[in-house]
């Protein structure tokens, strides 16, 4: 197994239960949650530590969620003969 496919796979690993569970719009709100706590500098070190780490943990969740769905998305296509048909969806 190459390093990168490991490396994937122990990221996914350390998404904990109650992050993995979330929704995309849930995981989105915690983390706009987070990041307005630590930019009001009210947080002291250790809790500032802790909201990065499950920040980080978040954002991977958000990322994971948007690959998912992009991967799911076709757009139609009109081919050089007039009929439609569907590809997968590739951001440009």
């Amino acid at each position: 197994m190459s390093k990168a496919k490991e490396s994937a796979e122990s990221n996914a690993e350390a998404i904990p239960d109650d992050i993995a569970g979330m929704s995309f719009e849930a995981a989105l709100k915690a983390l706009d949650e987070i990041v307005a706590k630590l930019e009001s500098g009210r947080v002291d070190l250790e809790e500032s530590i802790a909201l990065y780490g499950r920040g980080a943990l978040l954002k991977r969740h958000c990322e994971a969620k948007l690959k998912a769905a992009e991967e799911k998305i076709e757009k139609i296509v009109i081919g050089p003969d007039g009929q439609a048909s569907t590809q997968p969806f590739k951001a440009e």
